[in-house]
């Protein structure tokens, strides 16, 4: 399953809080009946830390289901690496920030 997170604010902390106000309970559901690939709206290197934690954490939680995430506003790159992670089941606790030019295809 795919989240799209949306309606972060831009402020790192700020951030933080407002997903797990508004956007955890949500995963988790949606973790209760498989895997999930978070998506996220690109963001500078100071929401890395948060991203990172929550979803290293969703996954010891919630194996042997996986959660992913990208941080994206390419559809391509989002739907590249949802097939990616579809086709890679050792992988979970991952976030990865993608678009589709300067480093070539994305899988």
């Amino acid at each position: 399953m795919r989240l799209e997170v949306t309606a972060l604010p831009e402020d790192p902390l700020a951030a933080s809080a407002a997903f797990h106000a508004s956007w955890l309970e949500r995963a988790e559901n949606a973790l209760g009946r498989g895997d999930l690939l978070l998506v996220f709206a690109p963001a500078d290197h100071t929401h890395q830390g948060w991203r990172g934690a929550v979803i290293a954490s969703l996954a010891r939680k919630h194996a042997p289901a996986r959660v992913n995430a990208v941080a994206s506003s390419d559809a391509a790159a989002i739907a590249e690496a949802e097939r990616y992670f579809a086709a890679a089941p050792g992988v979970t606790g991952q976030s990865f920030a993608l678009d589709s030019i300067g480093a070539g295809d994305v899988a």
